[in-house]
């Protein structure tokens, strides 16, 4: 009998210590420094220029924003949102969104996708296919999406980053997210979204590429990896 006390009592104590344990190295690394204070304080409003290249503000035309609950929701998310809509000396238009938020660290906190902004407006998507943005020595990785409605034909491009690294959701993000959480660092991030109207897929993507291109262009370099990645 005191051999089985003793054995109750021994497993009793390594259970506490796992215990004790797991907690303290819970604690330990649970990321709670933020890298945007590591970096150039980001201000999409002055950051992104209202004209550069062949491009203007144009205020006819808004961007798809999500629904009013939806909204309120990722309210609660971003620390900032950006809404425009350029056009060129052609007359073409390009739709751009970007939204940014200090906390990108996790699957709760992270920055809302397209596919779920535009299906919540009624929108369908007809497909998506990852592709690259080529920049002037750098290559960014994009989704392109095809969004349909009754009186809208919108072809779509975006990315995520974390910190400076561009990339795309899924096995990716979550693979970079623990990296900086074993690291004890939460990213912080962006979605960088265009699309346009009233063009055939080919010509839309490369209408929008160029419009990439010319913002990469000019951009500040001290904050162009926040938006475009390294």
């Amino acid at each position: 009998m005191p051999e089985i006390a003793n054995r109750r009592a021994w497993s009793a104590w390594i259970a506490a210590l796992l215990m004790v344990s797991t907690s303290v190295a819970a604690s330990y690394l649970r990321p709670t420094h933020f890298t945007a204070d590591e970096r150039p304080r980001l201000d999409l409003q002055q950051q992104v220029p209202t004209a550069f290249g062949d491009w203007r503000i144009d205020d006819s035309l808004v961007p798809v924003l999500p629904a009013p609950d939806v909204q309120a929701r990722l309210d609660k998310l971003y620390n900032q949102l950006l809404a425009r809509t350029y056009v060129d000396s052609q007359g073409h238009r390009v739709m751009l969104s970007i939204a940014y938020g200090v906390n990108q660290g996790s699957d709760a906190t992270q920055v809302h996708r397209p596919e779920f902004c535009y299906v919540s407006q009624g929108f369908t998507i007809e497909r998506r296919t990852p592709s690259a943005l080529h920049l002037a020595g750098h290559e960014v990785p994009v989704n392109r999406l095809i969004g349909v409605s009754r009186t809208r034909y919108e072809p779509i491009s975006y990315w995520v980053t974390l910190d400076e690294t561009a990339l795309l959701p899924g096995w990716q993000r979550k693979l970079t997210q623990l990296r900086y959480g074993l690291s004890g660092r939460i990213p912080d991030g962006m979605l960088v979204r265009t699309s346009t109207l009233d063009l055939d897929d080919h010509t839309s993507f490369a209408v929008q590429d160029r419009f990439l291109a010319d913002l990469y262009a000019h951009l500040d370099p001290a904050i162009r990896s926040r938006y475009f990645g390294r």
